[in-house]
């Protein structure tokens, strides 16, 4: 086995005297995973994720990301639960920030941005402006904003919870294709176990009160999987089997979230 490219060793984070939100967590993730961490509202999921952004510090405990040696220009990308998007500013220009805050001039940046547009399917959006898009089409403004960087990890915290069923799928579709076109590893927060199980090449579920690791599932069907594989017996089986891990590790009044 490879060197992991984020390991998580023992970390903690407390948020005041009282508020132990993540306790002793103990994680490594190899090059390449696509990794959910699947649990109930309030378990720490997202605490995690920004603290291996560095958003957040931990309280205790250490978070090591393994130095790039391939052609990514940076180790981190974000996506947030919300777009964030510039809404005075095109969506080209929203897509072009983080490269014109690193020093890029537009003429030099202008491929770049477009071929990324073109990979989340904006490339006539590219004059427009936030106000004038769909929820799924900000939201892929959002990614090709973190893509434009050439991260070789992908932090994502519940991009898609926001939308319609139809749109979310569709997403989920381009995330997986993205990932494994450019070699990504990826941690992808979400809630939705049905999301989890068709994203994912692993699943950590996490348990609240304090927020830990309760199981780590390896998923058992090979990843990348196709939109049919929604509707199969497969697929219908992975899922009940992580449901019922999910179920296990809550807590009575966990249920209620």
């Amino acid at each position: 086995m490879t060197a992991p490219v984020i390991r998580m060793d023992r970390v903690t984070r407390r948020f005041g005297a009282n508020v132990l939100a993540v306790d002793n967590m103990t994680l490594d993730i190899q090059p390449g995973e696509f990794v959910s961490f699947l649990g109930p509202s309030g378990c720490g999921k997202s605490t995690a994720l920004k603290m291996i952004a560095g958003l957040l510090p931990v309280s205790a405990g250490t978070i090591e990301i393994a130095k790039s040696t391939g052609a990514s220009e940076h180790d981190l990308a974000f996506v947030f639960q919300e777009p964030t998007l510039m809404p005075w500013a095109t969506v080209f220009d929203n897509v072009f920030l983080p490269l014109r805050l690193a020093g890029m001039k537009r003429r030099e940046a202008e491929p770049r941005v477009m071929a990324i547009l073109a990979e989340v399917g904006l490339t006539k959006f590219a004059q427009s402006y936030p106000r004038t898009l769909s929820g799924g089409m900000k939201m892929r403004v959002s990614i090709a904003r973190a893509m434009v960087t050439r991260p070789r990890i992908l932090l994502m915290d519940e991009p898609f919870a926001a939308l319609d069923e139809m749109t979310r799928s569709k997403l989920n579709n381009d995330v997986v294709r993205l990932a494994k076109e450019l070699g990504l590893t990826v941690i992808f927060v979400t809630h939705s176990v049905f999301e989890a199980v068709y994203l994912s090449t692993r699943i950590i579920v996490m348990a609240a009160r304090p927020g830990r690791v309760a199981a780590d599932i390896p998923m058992q069907t090979p990843w990348p999987r196709d939109e049919n594989w929604r509707t199969s017996p497969a697929f219908a089986t992975e899922a009940q089997r992580v449901s019922d891990i999910l179920k296990g590790t809550l807590h009575v009044d966990d249920l209620d979230h």
